[in-house]
């Protein structure tokens, strides 16, 4: 493919998705990482789109795009199931444990429900599913103890609005599992949906320890509500693609950071 083709293709594909990642691009091209970067470049130079780490998005502000639970969930699975594995490694018996919508704390709950007798709250249908079904060794779990909190669903499968953050202003977790969107020095940890950061900001705000779950992807992307500050995080849990420099900040601004390698 000639270079303006692929350059197009490029342009077509951010405009359908609004932020797509170089990954996708090299595999939808058949062509290397190192050659989507530089046509990336070459096209954020000529004002078609923006780089973020990781990918690219339409240009301007913060997104409010909200790609699908299903396309999600298909995305960096090793990455998220090692930050679900050292997670899980946090949850004690007879914990009140809280577990924000997203994938990657979809994948946290597939290891709880295995795992010791819990209560958990959620706003997530999808995690609440995986718990009413049971542990993959078959059968029913009846041991731990589910709180699916109402609300307006979201793209991403969460259930937000004001049912929601009227639920949670009544209850006390011991732990947040936080998924987010997006991580940013100064903006924080961001959501492109208004109503889930208002939601979210309840979770966290219930919550005795503040655990955020997000993969190297998201260090620089910005959704355009804040959730939290970094600083607000006792705990962040990534993986070993983040960047030197946003490991840097990370430790100087939250309370741990821990890195995980993929299997």
């Amino acid at each position: 493919m000639l270079p303006a083709a692929r350059h197009q293709a490029i342009v077509d594909t951010v405009q359908r998705e609004r932020v797509v990642r170089v990954t996708d691009l090299a595999q939808q091209l058949g062509v290397s990482l190192m050659t989507v970067r530089r046509d990336i470049e070459q096209l954020e130079e000529a004002g078609r789109l923006e780089r973020i780490h990781g990918g690219a998005k339409l240009p301007g502000g913060a997104s409010t795009h909200e790609p699908g639970f299903e396309l999600k969930s298909t995305q960096l699975t090793a990455e998220k199931r090692a930050i679900a594995l050292e997670a899980a490694s946090l949850v004690q018996e007879g914990t009140a444990v809280g577990l924000s919508a997203g994938t990657t704390t979809w994948a946290l709950a597939k290891e709880l429900v295995n795992g010791p007798r819990i209560t958990v709250v959620t706003n997530s249908v999808r995690i609440a599913d995986l718990f009413h079904v049971g542990p993959s060794s078959g059968g029913s779990r009846a041991d731990s103890t589910v709180i699916l909190i109402g609300g307006q669903r979201t793209p991403s499968d969460a259930l937000v609005g004001p049912i929601a953050t009227a639920a949670l202003k009544q209850l006390h977790l011991d732990i947040l599992f936080l998924g987010v969107h997006g991580m940013d020095a100064d903006a924080g940890f961001t959501t492109p949906n208004l109503l889930e950061a208002e939601t979210d900001r309840a979770f966290v705000a219930a919550a005795r320890k503040v655990v955020v779950l997000a993969d190297h992807t998201k260090w620089g992307t910005l959704g355009i509500s804040t959730i939290a500050g970094l600083d607000e995080a006792d705990e962040v849990i990534s993986d070993t693609g983040l960047s030197v420099d946003a490991q840097r900040t990370l430790q100087e601004r939250v309370g741990r950071l821990r890195i995980v390698s993929p299997r």
